[in-house]
C-alpha cells in the first residue's frame, strides 16, 4: 500500500505595531511567532504587519487589511491566519466571518504545541485545563466553536460549529471537566509538594534550571547529570520538569530541576495552568539562569525570564547566570555581548552546554551560590564514625580537619535546616591534638 503525507497548513501571520512598540520588538515577535507557528506543524507562507494607533475592537486589525487578506485567501494563499497577539472571542469570530478562514491568536498556537509536546500525565492535564479556560468564553452566540481538547481534527485549532442547546451542553461539559482537573492538578500538587518535603529530608538544596525557551536548558541538565532529558533545537522542546542529582568538585550534591521554557507574552492561562511545574521554581533554594547569549534579542529575553521570575515571587532568590552558546560567536562578538549584560548579571558566566566548555567556573559559582543560609560548624566525630563527615561533604562542607584525643575535629558548614543533625558532635570542650 502507498501511503502520502497530507500537506502541512500554510499559515498567514499578522501583527500590529502599536505606539510605544519598536520596530525591532516586533520584528523579534513576529520572527518568534513563525518559529512557533512552525513548530505547530504549519508552513508559514508570508507576515504582515499593520501600523495602527488602537487595535481594532471588532476586528483586530483595520477593515482595508481584513479586505487584503480575504482576497489573498479566496486566491488560496494560505489556510489560516495567526496573530501576534490574544484575540477575543468576538475579533476572532468576526475576523473569521471576514476573511473567510480560520483565524489563531498566539495563545492558541502555544497550546497547540504544548499538547504536542507534554508527555507525562501532569503535562498532558496542564495542557487541558489551560486549552479549556481559553475556550469556555469562546463558546458564544450561533458562531460558537466546538475545539476538540485532545488531539487535532482537520489542522491546527480545528472546529466545527453546531446549535445553541448543544452550545450550553457543552458549556456545563467543560465547566465539569475543569472542576475535575482541578481536583487532578492539585493531587499533583499535593504530590510535588510531598516530593519536595522527602528532598529537603535528604537534607540536598534545590536549583532551578530556568530560562527562555531553546536557551539550552535541556542540554545543560544532560551535561552537568548525565540526564537524558529531550533537548532540541524547538521552542517548547520539553514541558515536564526532570530533576537529577549534581555532584559539585568538593563532592557536595544538589538537586537539579530542568522546568518548562519561557517566552514573550506567555498566556496568563498558562502560567496558572503550569503552577504545579512552575512551583519547582518557587520552592528551589538556587535559580540557574541560562541565556543564549548568541541570541540578537538575549537582552529581550532576559528581561522576560525577569518578569515571569517576579510574578512568581522568585526575582530575589540566589541565582547563578550562565551565558550559554559562547561559541557561536567570535571573540569580539562574545566580549561585546558579555560587556552588555555584566552590569545587569555580575559574576555571569560564559559557557557552552554543547561543546561543554566553562564548566569549571560554572560549577564553582554554583558552589558559591547554593550555600544559601549556611551554618558554621565545629565538631568532633568520634574515630569509627567517619560516616558523618562524609555526610557533611555531601550536603554541606568540610574545610578543615585535625586529629585528635577522642576523633577528628571538623570545622565546616550545613544549610541552616539540617545543621541540627549535627549538634551531637558539637565540639563544646577543647581538645588536645594527637601527636605523631
Amino acid at each position: 500500500m502507498i501511503t502520502t503525507r497530507s500537506p502541512r497548513e500554510r499559515a498567514y501571520l499578522v501583527g500590529i505595531l502599536l505606539p510605544g512598540v519598536t520596530p525591532e520588538r516586533l520584528r523579534d515577535q513576529m520572527a518568534e511567532l513563525a518559529d512557533l507557528a512552525r513548530t505547530a506543524g504549519t508552513e508559514v507562507v508570508g507576515t504582515d504587519v499593520q501600523r495602527r494607533y488602537e487595535v481594532d475592537p471588532a476586528h483586530f486589525l483595520g477593515m482595508g487589511k481584513v479586505a487584503s487578506l480575504r482576497d489573498m485567501k479566496l486566491e488560496g494563499e494560505f489556510d489560516v491566519v495567526i496573530c501576534n497577539e490574544d484575540l477575543s472571542p468576538r475579533q476572532q469570530r468576526n475576523l473569521e466571518l471576514e476573511v473567510k478562514a480560520r483565524v489563531l491568536d498566539r495563545t492558541e498556537i502555544i497550546l497547540e504545541i504544548f499538547a504536542q509536546h507534554a508527555r507525562t500525565h501532569e503535562g498532558r492535564l496542564q495542557v487541558e485545563a489551560a486549552r479549556l479556560h481559553h475556550l469556555l468564553p469562546r463558546l458564544i452566540g450561533a458562531y460558537a466553536y466546538d475545539r476538540q481538547v485532545g488531539g487535532r481534527r482537520g489542522g491546527v485549532g480545528a472546529r466545527g460549529g453546531f446549535g445553541e442547546q448543544q452550545i450550553e451542553v457543552e458549556r456545563r461539559r467543560i465547566r465539569k471537566r475543569m472542576r475535575d482537573l482541578d481536583g487532578e492538578i492539585e493531587q499533583v500538587r499535593t504530590q510535588r509538594h510531598q516530593q519536595r518535603t522527602g528532598r529537603r529530608r535528604a537534607a540536598l538544596e534545590t536549583a532551578a534550571i530556568v530560562g527562555y525557551t531553546n536557551a539550552g536548558k535541556s542540554t545543560l541538565l544532560n551535561v552537568l547529570t548525565g540526564a537524558d532529558v529531550r533537548a532540541e533545537h524547538r521552542l517548547f522542546a520539553t514541558l515536564d520538569p526532570t530533576t537529577r542529582k549534581l555532584e559539585l568538585p568538593a563532592g557536595r550534591e544538589l538537586l537539579l530541576t530542568d522546568t518548562v521554557g519561557f517566552i514573550q507574552k506567555l498566556p496568563t492561562d498558562l502560567v496558572a495552568a503550569f503552577r504545579a511545574t512552575l512551583e519547582e521554581v518557587t520552592e528551589a533554594d538556587l535559580i540557574i539562569q541560562v541565556l543564549d547569549l548568541s541570541s540578537a534579542a538575549v537582552a529581550e529575553q532576559a528581561a522576560t525570564v525577569e518578569k515571569v521570575l517576579a510574578e512568581l515571587a522568585a526575582a530575589d532568590k540566589p541565582r547563578v547566570v550562565a551565558l550559554n552558546k559562547a561559541d557561536l560567536l567570535g571573540p569580539a562578538s562574545r566580549r561585546r555581548a558579555i560587556t552588555a549584560l555584566s552590569e545587569r548579571y555580575p559574576g555571569a558566566v560564559a559557557i557552552s552546554a554543547l561543546k561543554r566548555t566553562g564548566f569549571s567556573e560554572l560549577l564553582k559559582a554554583i558552589d558559591r551560590a547554593s550555600r544559601g543560609d549556611a551554618v558554621a560548624l565545629e565538631i568532633l566525630v568520634p574515630y569509627g564514625r567517619e560516616g558523618v563527615l562524609a555526610e557533611l561533604r555531601k550536603i554541606g562542607g568540610v574545610e578543615k580537619t585535625e586529629y585528635v584525643d577522642g576523633g577528628t575535629l571538623a570545622w565546616g558548614w550545613a544549610p541552616r535546616h539540617v545543621a541540627g543533625r549535627f549538634l551531637s558532635f558539637s565540639n563544646e570542650r577543647p581538645a588536645r591534638a594527637r601527636r605523631g
